[in-house]
């Protein structure tokens, strides 16, 4: 095994998630530590003119596997690709993104070569020529230290938790082709129907309103709607207002939702079940709403109002309104 660290840059729609800079920054650190290099790769139909711009947060070598039969590329067919690219590359650490398909991907990467894995990380180091990791467990409720011994080490990183740093590497592009001897997927992925257009990912969004039961009705996430839009926000929902159909499940914050990480995260009419503390602990600062001064959620709460959301919330965007003018 060598010393390289080997990262997944995931991109969608020609531009990279977030958590992709955030991992290349860590990897860059790591291989200076180290004294090794940084290899990425990209995967997909037209993303050539985006390698680029990974050489300017680290990478010495850039894997572009561009073929127009990836534009809907099926997750075992990412898995194939990138688990010979690992196995070229000899590399010691291997990092994805906590998104849908980073999630999808560590484990099955991890099985077909014999790697270590460790999801959900929000730090990693070196400590005695040893990785060792900070993963939330316990939905949430604790961190866990872990030391990985297994190489290659696969870890996926939550997104919005790591700093980003430019610092230029070698830039090496290299191009890939999709079939190298590689097994034919077991999935075709024939289309992809958007649930929503032009929305903010709350996975990548610095500032999150959140909304629960506490709004009554579908309709009245307008208010919602234009108080993060005032303050470049995105919209998230608690699971009971994703299962009464008022938000998509791409909206829903929680344990069996998205996780997030956002520096600001306002919640409103949510009580703060243990299912949705486990999505959002992690954000940075928490401002919640609720009219029920002994719900849970100010527990966790950086700042707290005890008040109808109906009279806050309206009050609160025509602060924001006079701020912006």
């Amino acid at each position: 095994m060598g010393n390289s660290l080997f990262v997944f840059a995931e991109q969608k729609e020609g531009k990279f998630k977030k958590v992709a800079y955030e991992a290349l920054s860590l990897a860059r650190n790591l291989a200076d530590e180290l004294g090794s290099e940084v290899e990425a790769s990209i995967i997909g139909n037209q993303v050539r003119s985006l390698a680029e711009e990974l050489k300017d947060y680290g990478a010495d070598r850039i894997n572009v596997v561009d073929d127009p039969s990836l534009k809907n590329c099926p997750p075992d067919l990412y898995k194939n690709i990138l688990a010979q690219q690992i196995k070229e590359s000899e590399s010691r650490i291997v990092l994805l993104g906590s998104t849908a398909l980073g999630a999808d991907l560590a484990p099955k990467i991890g099985a077909e070569l014999g790697a270590s894995v460790a999801t959900d990380c929000i730090s990693a180091e070196l400590q005695e020529n040893r990785l060792t990791v900070l993963r939330s467990v316990y939905v949430s409720k604790a961190i866990a230290r872990v030391s990985l011994e297994n190489e290659p080490a696969i870890l996926t990183l939550r997104t919005n938790v790591l700093p980003i740093n430019k610092k230029e590497g070698k830039g090496e592009i290299i191009k890939k082709e999709p079939g190298d001897g590689l097994p034919d997927p077991k999935v075709v992925m024939k289309e992809i129907i958007k649930s929503s257009q032009g929305k903010k990912d709350i996975e990548e969004a610095d500032i999150i309103v959140a909304g629960g039961r506490g709004l009554k009705s579908q309709e009245n996430f307008a208010l919602l709607e234009e108080l993060a839009s005032l303050m470049g926000a995105a919209v998230g929902a608690s699971r009971s207002v994703v299962d009464a159909g008022w938000r998509s499940h791409d909206d829903q914050v929680g344990q069996t939702g998205k996780t997030v990480s956002p520096n600001l995260y306002i919640v409103c009419g949510i009580s703060g079940s243990i299912q949705h503390l486990a999505g959002m602990s992690s954000s940075k600062y928490i401002v919640a709403i609720n009219k029920d001064p002994d719900a849970p959620i100010f527990k966790i709460a950086d700042y707290g109002i005890v008040g109808d959301l109906f009279e806050v919330v309206p009050r609160l965007t025509e602060e924001v309104k006079k701020i912006i003018a």
